[in-house]
């Protein structure tokens, strides 16, 4: 009877081998080699945007017909807060004439940023109908 025990833990602890069961730990990564390089320089941050090259993360405008919104940008969307006309989101859209117009659209509006000499005004045209806002950053 004790040898079929010996004979059982020792075929357990083969099947247990085969599974990785009894495997060594993997070995640790090796540490990189030293070297003498002198690390890259960080980049200076940029440049604040000024008013012409880019709208601001998030803006008030107020337009023509007594209508104000609040757009807030994030990763090629913005989202358009209106108490007049409501909400929207729209996704950026190629377009635009200058580097610093950015155009940005959905199934019934296309916002227009960065427009006039100033690159603060903004249009915003709803679709179907040809109803159009010319608004001013605050």
């Amino acid at each position: 009877m004790i040898r079929w025990l010996a004979l059982l833990g020792l075929a357990g602890a083969a099947g247990a081998a085969l599974w990785g069961c009894a495997a060594a730990p993997p070995r640790p990564p090796a540490a990189p080699a030293a070297t003498t390089a002198v690390p890259a320089p960080v980049p200076a941050a940029p440049p604040p945007a000024s008013a012409g090259q880019r709208a601001p993360a998030s803006a008030h405008y107020r337009c023509d017909h007594g209508t104000e919104f609040t757009v807030r940008f994030a990763d090629d969307t913005a989202f358009i807060e209106s108490p007049k006309l409501g909400s929207e989101v729209v996704l950026r859209d190629a377009g635009g004439v200058t580097p610093q117009q950015s155009v940005y659209s959905n199934a019934h509006l296309r916002a227009e940023f960065g427009l006039g000499a100033a690159g603060r005004e903004a249009k915003l045209r709803y679709l179907p109908e040809p109803q159009v806002a010319h608004c001013l950053l605050e």
